[in-house]
Parts: structure tokens; sequence; C-alpha cells
């Protein structure tokens, strides 16, 4: 199977991968925020307050853990459209083409504003957030609109 027909396999395919590939952005900007820690000399006795070593991250490593924190907010934003988004595929079928395009796009922005955030490329950072958003809010639209229609 080729990667194309992975994502579109089915009317609700690019919306369960969205959901799917949105909450492994979330894990993967684990992965800067744990470099900047064992930079800073994390150890166990830091569990006792993760937060308190903060102060100790060097500059990129405490834009990645505003990076870590945002994951979790853009998250809670997009599963919900994700998830409506792929109610309404199985419950109607295909949704218009936009809506699996930003439905894919929105993980790929996340990942890229991720590298952006703690590079401290402000520009591309902001880019790619108000992108990523106004995927999220097209699903949302789109979603709804299917469903609307079909009640």
């Amino acid at each position: 199977m080729d990667l194309i027909a992975l994502f579109t396999a089915a009317p609700a395919a690019p919306y369960a991968w969205s959901l799917v590939l949105a909450g492994a952005v979330v894990i993967v900007s684990i992965v800067p925020l744990g470099a900047a820690r064992s930079q800073a000399d994390f150890t166990m006795a830091d569990m006792d307050a993760p937060r308190a070593m903060f102060d100790r991250l060097p500059a990129w490593g405490k834009r990645a853990s505003w990076a870590h924190q945002n994951s979790f907010e853009s998250f809670g934003l997009h599963a919900p459209a994700a998830l409506l988004a792929l109610i309404a595929a199985l419950q109607t079928g295909p949704l218009p083409a936009i809506a699996a395009a930003v439905a894919l796009i929105q993980p790929v922005l996340r990942l890229i504003y991720i590298g952006a955030y703690v590079s401290n490329i402000a520009p591309l950072r902001g880019l790619c957030w108000a992108s990523a958003l106004f995927c999220t809010g097209i699903l949302y639209l789109e979603g709804l609109k299917v469903l609307l229609q079909s009640a």
C-alpha cells in the first residue's frame, strides 16, 4: 500500500491519522525538552519539583519547554476538530477535499512550529502557529457543515 492510500483508504482515514499524528507531535515535543533538561544537569532530585529547574535551562531549553506546553494546548483544540470530522465522515461519507488536506497539514505545521520555537525563528513560529490554528478552524467548520447538512 502506498503512502497516499494509507492516509486516504477510507473517508474517515485522514481525520483518524490527523488525531494520531497530532498526539505524536505532543510526544515529539518532549525530545528537545529532554535535551535541555539533560544540558541543565537534570537529576532524580529534580523530580520533586520539575518546574523549579526551569531557571537552569538554557534559553533554547526554555523555548523548548514553552513549545512543549503549547503542544498540549494545540492538541486540546485540534483533537475535537479531528474527532468531529471523523464522525462526520463516518456518518455521511467523504468531506470536502480541503478538510482532509488541513487535517494532515496541521500536524506538519506543528512539527515545524516546535523547531522554529526552539531555534528562535519567531516569524516562522508565528506563521506555523497561525496556520495550524487556521487548519483546525477549517476542520471544525467543514465537519459541522457536513453534519448540519445531513441532519
